[in-house]
């Protein structure tokens, strides 16, 4: 439930219950104003606490709001089914992730990115501390091995560059349209570039 402007956080509330609400209140703003308009004060406003309580924890607002989108983004989780085939498990993997990114964290995201990274636009950093709180399972890498001991796909082809070409792709598209992925392109994604490279000879 979003945390509501006006009503505080219950008095009693310390440690990891205190951060979920602060959080949550956070991400509420994020909803209501964007990133540009996204301030500690707005958020300790809407939780009913002070700045300071804030500044003990983020040390401003990008690593706030970073925390919050990871949050939200631990709070969906994706996880793709043994289904039989590598090629329709990559396709739910893209849907599922493509319908959690869009179209408000990857738009929070870009528009933080230059607050939170040393180069400009980039965001390889993002994703890292991302990752890293959400600690959500490596979902392609299971797929990937899953094929593998189906023999569907090689796994002298899959080096570490190949095996992030579908979400790199996947995210290109989403950070350009800003849109979810189409099923059109998920399988152009799959069947065009990402299989022919890894597919069992």
């Amino acid at each position: 439930m979003t945390a509501s402007k006006g009503k505080g956080l219950p008095q009693r509330r310390r440690g990891a219950a205190l951060e979920d609400a602060l959080l949550e209140a956070a991400w509420a703003e994020l909803e209501e104003h964007g990133y540009s308009g996204f301030t500690m004060e707005g958020v300790a406003q809407r939780a009913g606490t002070s700045r300071p309580v804030l500044s003990r924890r983020w040390v401003g607002r990008a690593e706030l709001a970073l925390a919050s989108i990871g949050r939200y983004l631990a709070r969906h989780p994706v996880h793709v089914p043994d289904v039989g085939s590598a090629r329709e498990e990559l396709a739910i993997l893209l849907r599922k992730w493509s319908d959690r990114a869009t179209p408000a964290p990857v738009k929070f995201m870009l528009d933080l990115r230059n607050d939170l990274t040393p180069a400009p636009g980039d965001l390889s950093n993002v994703r890292r501390s991302l990752a890293e709180q959400i600690g959500e399972t490596d979902m392609l890498g299971a797929i990937l091995q899953r094929g593998v001991e189906r023999g569907e796909l090689d796994p002298r082809k899959l080096l570490p560059r190949v095996i992030t070409v579908p979400v790199d792709l996947a995210r290109n598209e989403i950070f350009l349209t800003l849109r979810t992925l189409s099923d059109d392109v998920i399988y152009e994604i799959i069947d065009l570039v990402f299989l022919p490279l890894v597919r069992r000879d």
